[in-house]
């Protein structure tokens, strides 16, 4: 009994120590356990062998597009919760556009119906469509007025790419000389905004 007690003290002490010194090998550039990123690559490859090579690499743009578009839109929506939140009040969501917002809420009645979906539901936020988030702040120019150059420079950009969102939306492919336009938009709108 005794040896079985210090085989197992021995055994977690080794674990414990490989545990503390894994940190050490990870910034020293040692990989430690299972690599996420290549498992997910291989299954991504996997997934895709089955189609053509110039298709699987327009897709592949098209995905990191409709990424930087994802986190993009998301931000727009976290700047509008969060400034209407702090100037209108926890209720700022029934102060929306009454439009705009008997819109969101019909698209969230919804999604709450079709009971398969189990993604994200309660932000009534997130059913507002991508063109509407310009409208909010339009709507409520007063509160970002200090943030945004103008009216005229947000209409733009957002127009622009409310226009590319769709397209990569419904599986369309851009044209490399049109990336660059996306990214410009994009950079732009969180070097003034302060992302």
């Amino acid at each position: 009994m005794i040896d079985l007690r210090k085989d197992l003290r021995d055994y977690m002490f080794r674990g414990l120590m490989f545990e503390s010194e894994a940190g050490q090998f990870q910034s020293a550039g040692i990989q430690v356990g299972a690599d996420h990123g290549q498992a997910e690559e291989r299954l991504l490859s996997e997934a895709l062998s089955a189609f053509s090579v110039a298709r699987r690499n327009s897709a592949l743009e098209m995905a990191r597009l409709y990424a930087v578009l994802h986190c993009f839109e998301n931000e727009v929506r976290s700047l509008i919760r969060e400034t209407l939140e702090e100037k209108e009040g926890a209720d700022w969501i029934e102060k929306l556009p009454i439009k705009i917002k008997n819109h969101a809420e019909s698209r969230q009645k919804t999604a709450f119906a079709d009971s398969w979906l189990e993604g994200e539901k309660a932000d009534t936020l997130g059913f507002v469509d991508f063109g509407h988030l310009s409208s909010i702040i339009l709507e409520k120019w007063s509160h970002f007025e200090a943030l945004i150059p103008s009216q005229h420079w947000l209409k733009q950009r957002m127009d622009e790419l409310e226009k590319t969102r769709n397209f990569i939306a419904h599986n369309r492919t851009l044209l490399p000389s049109e990336y660059q336009r996306i990214y410009m938009y994009i950079a732009d709108w969180n070097r003034v905004i302060g992302l």
